[in-house]
Parts: C-alpha cells; structure tokens; sequence
C-alpha cells in the first residue's frame, strides 16, 4: 500500500518525540557514557592485540577452514571488543533495573554484532568496492531491522514509483534488483573461475577452443544469472523491450567497432586461425601470443613490451602466423666471398657449421647454394630448419659468427668496398675511384 506524505511526516513526529522524551532521562546519559567508554576500551585493545599476536604462527595452529575465521577476528578485533563489553554491559544492567533503560546498550551490541558478521561474510569477496557496498548496505539493513524501522523503510521507499512500458518502478524495486544482480555475479563469477579450471586442465582440448568455451560459458552464465534475478523481484522482462530497443540502436551507432572485435574475437577462436603460443607477424609488430581477450589479444615481443591488437585487424589485415599448421621455420642467411674462394668449399663449410648447431633440425640437412656472380664477389644462400621459430634471430646470429671463423680458419675473405680519393694539380676537379679488395 502506498503511504501519502501525511502519514510519513506523522511517522517521522512520533519519532522525534520518542527520541526527546529518551533524552530526557538521565538512564540515556550513563548508557552512552558506557558506549563512549566500550568504544575506547575497544580501540586501545585493537592495538594492543594486533601488536601482540602474530597472525601466521596463529593461523597455522588452526585446522585450514578455520583459519580465515581467526584473521578476519583478529582484523575485527575493536568490533568484537566492543560487542562484548555492550553485552556485558547490557546483562548487568538488565539485572540491575528496568530494561528498557539499558535498551540503548542492546543495541549497539546488536549493531556490533552484525558488523562482525558481515565482515566475516563479505571477506570472502575479492573486489574492495562491492566488499564496501555490500557490508554498508547489510549493515543499514540490519541497523533498521534492530531498531525495527525495517518495514517503515521498505514502505516509504515503496511509496513513490514510476510506470515504464506498464512495469512500476520503485526505489525499493531498483534496490532489490540490484542487490540481488550483485550476489548472482559473484555467485557466476565463483562458478565461472571453477569451470575455467577444470576445462584449462583439459589436455584433449586445443588453446583456442579452451578459450572460446571459457567465454562461452561466462557470458551465457552472466545472462542466465541477470535474468533469475530480474524475474526474482517480479521484473516482466518482456517490459523491457524499449530499453532493449534503444540498446540495440545504441550498439548500433555508437559502439560498432566494440561489437566488431567482440566478433572478430569470437571468429578467430572459432576458425583457429591464430591461438594462444603462435608466434605471429601482424605489421610492424612480432612476438608470440600470450593472451586472447574479448576486445583484443596480447602478443608478447620478448623485449618487455607486448602489443595488444584488436581482434578486428586480425580478420581484416594480412597475419603471418610462423605455427599455424607446422612449427618448423626455414632460416636463410645470405652471404658473400671473394673471388679467390673455392665455391664447392664454401658451400660445404656453411652446411657444416649449419649442421654443428644444436637446434638445426637433423632430419632436414642444410643447403647452401651459390645464387649470383656479383661485382662485388660470389653471393651465396644458407638455409636450414629450426623446430620452432622462437629465438630464431638468435639462431642466426650464432651460425653466422661461426660461419665467420670457419672463413678466418680457411683464409676466405668477404668483400667490401675500398674508396680511394685522388686529388689532381692540388685543386679540383676530385675523381673518385671505387675499387673492391679482393
């Protein structure tokens, strides 16, 4: 039933006049001096028992289930103090005299309480926001129930509402909504994080398709749990149609390149084109795949530095994927010597040293070819197969300084320009004569 303003400003009268007919008595003054005095008893101890207990030596001593009960105490430490001294407080009194003179005692013993409970509950949480929201939230609820304002409050807020496409929308409404959106997700969430585990321990399954069935099952698990909870505070989802609507124009026009990588993503997981460990080439940038996320994928350079490319270039640009189908890389080095080296030497030389090195493919031998007589010398083409690509500029470093001291072993020089200036009469004109050492 809706409660007009009349019965609210009625309500908030009966109140005021209640609270200043309490302080009035004199009972009122010693309870909050108690309070005051609880309240720094307990903040002196809070100190005191952090400084004196050693949270490690005292967890371990504790059976492993129990062990995050006694740090999240020991944490609470000034809450439980001063819950304690209040119900000490409050027996005492209670014995003492009438009990509604000590009923300011129970209830902040009631409060403390509370508190501690939640703290335990919402410890558990790893995100600091919804651990604040949702322990501030618990603890007004429960401070109205204790005072019992609980239901004067749902009815006030239940009191105004708005009508959207037939569904009435009250604060109370968006509060139990949301409320109950935040513990479905942490709840999918938790299912999520186990479900991800199992199927990454899958050993039949490829990276991609563990990453595709990961998202998968979060994005599905988020709607499911959006959904229930909706339907929960009595949400007609079919009264969302023009929000829906209107999102859909909004995806629409304003986040189509959002959408597109989402796509993208969901197309290179599907079609296996590219997956986490390959080692791609996509532009300018090179390095080997450490992540596949919804927007963009992580490509690691091995420099520090990692590259985050959007899905959607991955689909529409030109991608060399060095282990796509096969992990072995050809390695070609070009080199040259002069003309008085024995070509058939110089080939056997650069396949023997190709062949001395430990991560050149046995299976497949090194060739060595003399490709060009240029003016400069002979031009020849190493290449030899490395099982995987990755360190392969390294690779290539090591066969050509080898290479090199076989050539200083052998006497075979490389050639290089050699530029004479030859300077007539003292003045100019200057020729240059260019002429290549042999």
């Amino acid at each position: 039933m809706d409660m007009s303003l009349k019965d609210i400003l009625e309500a908030i009268q009966t109140t005021a006049r209640s609270f200043g007919a309490e302080l009035t008595s004199p009972w009122f003054y010693l309870q909050f001096g108690i309070i005051l005095a609880g309240a720094g008893l307990a903040y002196a101890s809070d100190a005191a028992i952090r400084a004196r207990i050693d949270l490690g030596s005292l967890a371990m001593r504790f059976p492993l289930p129990l062990r995050h009960f006694v740090r999240v105490m020991v944490f609470s430490a000034s809450t439980a103090v001063f819950a304690i001294l209040m119900v000490i407080s409050r027996i005492a009194m209670y014995h003492m005299t009438w009990p509604s003179r000590s009923y300011l005692l129970a209830v902040s013993a009631k409060l403390a309480l509370a508190w501690l409970v939640i703290r335990l509950v919402t410890s558990v949480i790893r995100n600091a926001f919804i651990v604040k929201l949702v322990s501030v939230t618990a603890w007004l609820v429960a401070a109205l129930s204790i005072i019992g304002q609980l239901d004067w409050a749902a009815e006030t807020l239940d009191a105004y509402s708005i009508d959207v496409s037939g569904l009435r929308l009250t604060p109370l409404l968006l509060i139990k909504a949301g409320a109950l959106i935040i513990v479905a997700l942490w709840l999918t969430n938790i299912a999520s994080n186990f479900a991800e585990s199992q199927i990454n321990r899958a050993t039949d399954l490829t990276p991609s398709v563990q990453v595709l069935l990961v998202k998968i099952i979060r994005i599905g698990s988020m709607v499911v749990a959006i959904t229930i909870a909706l339907g929960a505070v009595g949400i007609n989802l079919s009264a969302l149609a023009v929000f829906t609507g209107a999102a859909g124009v909004g995806i629409g026009l304003g986040l189509q390149k959002i959408v597109a990588n989402f796509i993208s993503g969901i197309i290179l997981l599907a079609d296996k084109s590219v997956k986490p460990g390959d080692l791609v080439t996509i532009g300018d940038s090179q390095g080997k795949i450490s992540a596949m996320k919804t927007r963009y994928i992580s490509v690691a350079a091995g420099d520090g530095r990692e590259f985050l490319i959007p899905n959607e270039d991955l689909v529409t640009q030109k991608v060399v994927n060095w282990t796509y189908t096969d992990k072995n890389t050809l390695v070609k080095i070009p080199f040259a010597t002069n003309y008085d080296a024995d070509p058939r030497l110089v080939c056997k030389l650069a396949i023997d040293t190709a062949s001395a090195h430990p991560r050149a493919t046995k299976g497949k031998p090194p060739n060595a070819i003399l490709t060009e007589f240029a003016e400069a010398g002979m031009k020849f083409s190493l290449t030899f197969w490395i099982a995987d690509p990755d360190g392969m500029d390294n690779v290539k470093s090591e066969v050509m300084l080898a290479l090199w001291e076989a050539f200083k072993r052998e006497g075979i020089r490389v050639p290089y320009p050699v530029r004479e200036l030859r300077i007539r009469g003292g003045a100019l004109p200057v020729e240059t004569v260019v002429e290549v050492s042999s």
